[in-house]
């Protein structure tokens, strides 16, 4: 068996799909700590783009939408995200059309699986993304998703926040979309020192005070709260991750 490993770059995936597409039980990943078999052949893929350009053309062909919906699953932080891409891809040229509507078929559920969970997390970060004011007057929000997502949902905080400076910042995978009030653009970043403004302190006090009022310990509504946010987003509430003052 052989196992074509990427760089996670959609890019260094089309190129191993163009090498691996012949290779009978071929599996692509991007996991270079996945455990393998003694037989297993590890074949390094570099990203190619006149390999990755002839696989996207002919995925254009036969199915216009088919190379969005592979992006969008790429994204995901499921470790089997190329292989899925990959037999999927592969049903679509053995069928020579599109093949989203063949619900029934292993290769469609499992990408329309991932690509649900990918969609799912950029719509409830639009709702559970908090920003802290800095002494700058910017806003900063961290976070860490599942997916890499943060450049897909920076556009949607651009209009919503107008001429406001920001920052969102992707914890996990150490990148971050910024804005000058103007325009937003991506960056790689390290660990951040944010210091809060102080009217930022002065409301965060209040708040987690007002949290602590609410929140009857002999009647605890832990499930209910699990219920409107999942609990991997909790550490970035100032009311879960630290004492009132």
């Amino acid at each position: 068996m052989k196992v074509f490993i990427t760089d996670g770059t959609a890019e260094a995936f089309y190129t191993a799909v163009f090498v691996a597409y012949a290779e009978k039980g071929a599996i692509i990943t991007s996991q270079e700590n996945r455990q393998l078999s003694f037989d297993t052949e590890i074949i390094n893929i570099s990203a190619d783009a006149k390999k990755a350009g002839r696989v996207r053309a002919r995925l254009d062909k036969l199915d216009r939408y088919a190379a969005g919906d592979i992006d969008l699953a790429l994204r995901s932080g499921d470790s089997l995200k190329e292989q899925a891409a990959f037999e999927y891809i592969k049903l679509i040229v053995q069928n020579g059309r599109a093949v989203r509507k063949m619900l029934s078929l292993p290769a469609v559920i499992e990408l329309n699986d991932i690509i649900h969970r990918v969609k799912s997390e950029l719509h409830n970060m639009k709702g559970f993304m908090r920003f802290m004011e800095t002494e700058s007057g910017a806003l900063y929000a961290p976070y860490s998703p599942d997916n890499d997502i943060t450049d897909l949902i920076a556009p949607h905080f651009k209009a919503r926040l107008g001429m406001q400076k920001f920052v969102i910042h992707d914890v996990k995978r150490k990148k971050a979309a910024l804005c000058d009030g103007k325009e937003w653009f991506m960056a790689e970043v390290g660990e951040a020192e944010i210091y809060l403004s102080e009217y930022e302190r002065t409301f965060e006090n209040l708040w987690k005070k007002y949290y602590s009022s609410v929140n009857i310990k002999e009647r605890p509504h832990e499930k209910q709260m699990k219920g409107y946010m999942p609990v991997r987003y909790w550490k970035f509430l100032p009311e879960k991750n630290s004492p009132t003052e």
